[in-house]
């Protein structure tokens, strides 16, 4: 029983080693051109057709050598909305939104983002400092952590947002 208990302590152990793996490998790649996005933000049937297609990636060449495109494809799909149950708060309510007839590649077309900053003044979305809708960091102070609250929106030249 001792051997048994700890051999499950120790394939437990490597899986969530495999994962941290996964998890660092994506945040490194994905974010060394833009914020690495909470993986459950989208299905995983969204997540696989964009790692399918890295070679179009948002009109840029974001092509992987095989083993780390696969082994990021597993980390997306395995924390993708429909895979997981860690979904709270904003992106839980994003994830909703998404119809299951709709494979969305890009964040801002998610119903619940479109309704969440059609407020937004244009010009607040195309001054140098945040470019896009899909620079999050540049509005949403805790994006990173996954939080996207309206206690911590605050926009460059603007400043705190309350709609």
């Amino acid at each position: 029983m001792k051997y048994l208990l700890l051999l499950t302590i120790g394939i437990t152990s490597l899986m969530a080693n495999d994962m941290n793996t996964k998890e660092t490998l994506f945040k490194n790649e994905c974010s060394s051109c833009h914020m690495a996005y909470q993986a459950q933000f989208l299905p995983k049937r969204s997540w696989i057709k964009m790692m399918n297609n890295l070679s179009e990636h948002f009109n840029t060449d974001a092509s992987l050598n095989e083993e780390d495109t696969q082994m990021i494809k597993e980390y997306l799909v395995a924390n993708s909305s429909d895979s997981t149950k860690k979904l709270y708060g904003e992106i839980a309510e994003f994830a909703q939104s998404i119809p299951k007839s709709k494979t969305f590649l890009a964040i801002t077309d998610i119903p619940k983002f479109k309704r969440e900053h059609r407020e937004v003044p244009k010009r607040f979305i195309t001054q140098k400092e945040v470019k896009s809708l899909s620079n999050c960091t540049a509005c949403h102070t805790d994006a990173k952590k996954g939080w996207y609250d309206e206690d911590n929106i605050n926009i460059p030249n603007y400043g705190r947002w309350d709609d």
